[in-house]
C-alpha cells in the first residue's frame, strides 16, 4: 500500500500536479470516480450486476474504475496523513461494538484502539 502511494505521489510530482491535489479536489475526484463505477451498474438487474465480471469489456471497465477510486483514495489519505488500513481496522472494531451479533458477548475495546468523540 505504501509503495502504491509512493508511486502515485511520484507520478503527480513528475507532472507538477501536486498543486491540484488538495483534500477538496481529491475528495471531489474520488466522488466522480465512484460515480463512474456506479454508472456501470445503473440499469442492470441484481442478477446482471452479479455477472458483470463474466463479460470481458464490462470486467475491464469495472477494474479500471476500481483502480481510479483506489488511486484517489490513497492520494487523499497521503495528503491528509491518514493510514487507510489503520482507519479501516478502527472502523471495523467500532462497528463490531456498535452492532454485536445477536446473542453474542460484546467484545472489549482492544489495547490501542482508536477512539473518536462521535462514538
Amino acid at each position: 500500500m505504501v509503495e502504491l502511494q509512493r508511486r502515485l505521489a511520484a507520478f503527480a510530482a513528475a507532472r507538477d500536479w501536486e498543486q491540484y491535489h488538495t483534500p477538496k479536489n481529491l475528495a471531489a475526484a474520488l466522488s466522480v470516480e465512484a460515480s463512474e463505477l456506479v454508472e456501470i451498474f445503473q440499469w442492470l438487474t441484481p442478477e446482471q450486476s452479479a455477472r458483470v465480471m463474466e463479460e470481458p469489456d464490462s470486467a475491464h471497465r469495472v477494474a479500471d474504475e476500481v483502480a481510479d477510486v483506489l488511486a484517489y483514495l490513497l492520494q487523499f489519505c497521503e495528503v491528509l496523513g491518514v493510514d487507510p488500513l489503520a482507519a479501516l481496522a478502527a472502523k471495523i472494531e467500532r462497528n463490531e461494538r456498535r452492532f454485536p451479533v445477536p446473542g453474542a458477548e460484546v467484545p472489549e475495546a482492544s489495547e490501542g484502539a482508536v477512539r473518536h468523540s462521535s462514538e
